[in-house]
């Protein structure tokens, strides 16, 4: 079943001479449940298309479906619920709020969200990115590893459908990075989430269903691997 559909997505930034063409005409589709790699050089356009995907970034033209529905034609308040409900988003920083412990920032945007955390869930994502016994744990008193599981569990909290992960193991090393894969692959399986990933590792890269390769804003390569 088709989750994310992508019709002739371009950005620009800048007028004039100053023009930078982001993205170029891009369009493809995403089945749920799908992980996808997507690789190209710095200053490809791959954060941009993330970020569009994610409802975080306006596209000049063109259009993203999820589910169906048409992203950037809802309201500023829709798109906001779409954001917090439909998207997982996965930073290279973390991005976890320093006063706030584990439990306080995975639980967050469900609380931002006005809704009643499900602490089912809650204990099921602590077990599983191997975080009991530092739910009260501020960020400080973590390690880059732990500081990322947090920030995988709090992007899926509520269960969104997709997940958007922007070089997540960038700041750690081969064996956190390949824990941190290990456990979204965990994700991607165990909850039928669709999964898609930048990355400038080959190897995490090749773990992939499929690998989507960007050059100058354009699609240069879209392959099935497995």
């Amino acid at each position: 079943m088709e989750i994310l559909r992508i019709e002739n997505l371009s950005k620009i930034y800048g007028e004039g001479n100053n023009q930078v063409k982001a993205l170029d005409d891009i369009s493809f589709s995403v089945t749920q449940g799908e992980f996808i790699a997507i690789i190209g050089p710095s200053g490809s356009g791959k954060s941009t298309l993330l970020h569009i995907l994610g409802g975080v970034d306006e596209p000049t033209s063109g259009k993203v479906f999820m589910d169906g529905s048409d992203v950037y034609r809802q309201d500023d308040e829709k798109l906001a619920v779409f954001r917090r409900r439909q998207v997982g988003l996965i930073y290279q920083f973390y991005n976890l709020i320093p006063v706030l412990n584990v439990v306080e920032n995975m639980t967050l945007p469900v609380l931002l969200d006005g809704r009643k955390v499900n602490d089912e869930r809650l204990l099921e994502l602590v077990k599983i990115l191997n975080l009991g016994g530092r739910e009260h744990h501020l960020p400080n008193q973590l390690s880059g590893g732990q500081q990322q599981r947090v920030s995988i569990g709090r992007a899926l909290m509520n269960a969104p459908a997709v997940v958007l992960a922007d070089e997540p193991t960038g700041n750690l090393d081969s064996k956190n990075s390949q824990e941190i894969i290990e456990l979204l692959k965990e994700s991607n399986k165990r909850y039928n989430q669709t999964l898609i990933m930048i990355t400038h590792d080959e190897n995490i890269a090749l773990q992939a269903n499929r690998i989507i390769s960007i050059e100058d804003g354009r699609i240069i390569r879209d392959e099935v691997v497995r």
